[in-house]
């Protein structure tokens, strides 16, 4: 009987799916819960070749931040065909979705721990930086009339942003309030914020 030949995997290919197990990895449990034994085990490879991909646990788990982050931008890119307000909920939604799918990994990043690290903190903050810049270029290119883009304005939208990420945290620990609140808070807060600092700019 023939024998199908199974494929080599190139080094590219082969740390693209310990990082991909990796997210689910911290998805389901905090850094400090997760050790190398356990992520070679569920990846059914040997400890020594998984140094080989990533020198250490900080390493690899600094690698699936970048890959969560980069999943986290382009889950998030608000659909030009939609209308400013739909595309904004649309990408509130899919934000929550990832909050919500990768919970543990999400409060470990953001809140303490590993989260403190230079290279996790730049990719946290690059993603902070790549959603403040998308919300004000909705704001200033497709809203009618256009909102200002000043000093203040930027301050709200930045300003936001971490709000968006403490309501977050505080949903995943409470869930006092249901999804759908969540999401219609979040938005609200960002209109009244932005309202407020465009008043600040051009008074009434």
């Amino acid at each position: 009987m023939a024998t199908a030949k199974r494929s080599r995997l190139t080094v590219d290919e082969r740390r693209e799916q310990l990082v991909r197990l990796g997210v689910d990895i911290f998805s389901e449990r905090p850094y400090d819960e997760v050790s190398i034994d356990g992520i070679a085990a569920a990846a059914g490879i040997s400890k020594g070749l998984l140094y080989h991909y990533f020198p250490s646990k900080r390493d690899f788990y600094v690698a699936v931040v970048r890959h969560g982050a980069a999943q986290l931008e382009a889950a998030t890119v608000i659909d030009d065909a939609a209308s400013p307000e739909d595309g904004f909920v649309a990408g509130l939604d899919r934000y929550l979705d990832y909050v919500e799918e990768h919970d543990s990994g999400f409060a470990a990043v953001l809140g303490a721990g590993i989260g403190n690290d230079p290279a996790v903190r730049a990719i946290v903050d690059d993603v902070r930086r790549a959603m403040t810049d998308r919300i004000l270029d909705n704001l200033t290119r497709r809203v009618e009339p256009p909102v200002p883009d000043t000093p203040q304005v930027r301050v709200a939208v930045r300003g936001w942003v971490g709000f968006a990420e403490a309501a977050s945290l505080d949903w995943l620990e409470h869930r006092e309030v249901s999804r759908e609140q969540l999401r219609d808070l979040l938005a609200s807060t960002l209109v009244a914020a932005v309202t407020a600092a465009v008043g600040d700019v051009v008074p009434s």
